[in-house]
C-alpha cells in the first residue's frame, strides 16, 4: 500500500468516527437527515456513499436508490414515491439519485414532457420548503468530473467484468449528451438553490480526495453534533469459554478453503 493510500484511509477513519458521533447525535436528538448526491455517470456516488455508511449501524442510516418508476407511480404526484423514503426520527437517509431526476436525466433522455419538467422546476422548492420546514437537515450535492475523467472511468467498468453491471444503456446514451446534461444541471441548480435547501458542487475528477472533500462538508454542515461517545467496559466471563455444539439436525456448509 502506497503512502497516498495510506494518507487517504487514515483521513477517511478519522471522517467515518465523525459519521458514526452524527448519527448518534441524530439519534440523541431526533434530527432528521437528507443527503441527496446527483451527478453525471460514473461521477462517484455509489462510492461516496458507500465510504459513509460503511461503518454505521445500518438501523441509523439508509440508502435510497429507486429504480424506474412502475405504470402505478407513473401516475402518482411525482414526489410521491420518494416522500415514502424520508427519514424517521434519528435517521439519515442518502439518496443516490432522488427527485431530481426529472430535472437532468429524464428531460435528457426523454422520459419525461416538456409541461412535467416545467412543472416539476416550479414545484421543487416549495416541496423541499415544506421538508426543511418540518426540521428536516437537507443537503444537496452535485459530484462534477469532466468528460475525460468519465470516459477513463467507463472504459475501465467495460474492461472488468466486477463493474461492468454498472454500465447500462441509459449511460450509453448520455456519452452523446455530456454538454446537454451540463446545461440542465446549471438550470436545475439556478431554479432549485435556496436558502433553506443550497447546492453544493464537488470536484470528483479524484474520486479519493472528492469523496474527502464531500464528507468533511457534510460533517461541517452540523457543527454542533457534539455528543459524547460512552466507553464499555466488557466484564470477564464467568468460567472458560465453550464451544458452538450446534446439534447434528442441522446440515454443515462443506469446508472449501
Amino acid at each position: 500500500m502506497g503512502k497516498k493510500s495510506k494518507t487517504y484511509d487514515k483521513a477517511l477513519e478519522d471522517l467515518q468516527v465523525e459519521l458514526v458521533g452524527l448519527t448518534r447525535w441524530l439519534r440523541a436528538t431526533g434530527k432528521r437527515m437528507v443527503v441527496i448526491f446527483e451527478g453525471r455517470d460514473a461521477a462517484g456516488k455509489g462510492g461516496t456513499i458507500k465510504a459513509i455508511t460503511d461503518k454505521l449501524d445500518t438501523r441509523a442510516a439508509r440508502v435510497v436508490a429507486l429504480g424506474k418508476p412502475s405504470p402505478g407511480e407513473d401516475t402518482q404526484w411525482y414526489f410521491q414515491r420518494y416522500v415514502a423514503h424520508l427519514p424517521q426520527e434519528g435517521e439519515l437517509v442518502l439518496f443516490d439519485r432522488s427527485w431530481y431526476n426529472r430535472a437532468v436525466v429524464e428531460p435528457a433522455m426523454g422520459f419525461c414532457t416538456d409541461e412535467q419538467y416545467d412543472a416539476f422546476m416550479k414545484a421543487c422548492p416549495t416541496f423541499e420548503k415544506q421538508l426543511t420546514d418540518d426540521g428536516i437537515l437537507l443537503f444537496k450535492y452535485w459530484l462534477s468530473v469532466d468528460q475525460d475523467q468519465q470516459e477513463e472511468r467507463f472504459a475501465e467498468r467495460a474492461a472488468d467484468p466486477l463493474k461492468r453491471w454498472k454500465l447500462s444503456p441509459v449511460d450509453m446514451k448520455a456519452r452523446e449528451k455530456y454538454a446537454e446534461i451540463g446545461d440542465l444541471r446549471d438550470a436545475m441548480i439556478e431554479r432549485t438553490d435556496t436558502r433553506d435547501a443550497p447546492w453544493f458542487v464537488a470536484d470528483f475528477n479524484d474520486q479519493k480526495t472528492g469523496r474527502l472533500d464531500l464528507i468533511r462538508h457534510l460533517l461541517d454542515q452540523v457543527p454542533d453534533k457534539l455528543c459524547p461517545d460512552k466507553e464499555f467496559h466488557l466484564p470477564p466471563l464467568k468460567g472458560k469459554p465453550k464451544k458452538d455444539k450446534v446439534t447434528r439436525k442441522a446440515a454443515r456448509v462443506p469446508k472449501a478453503y
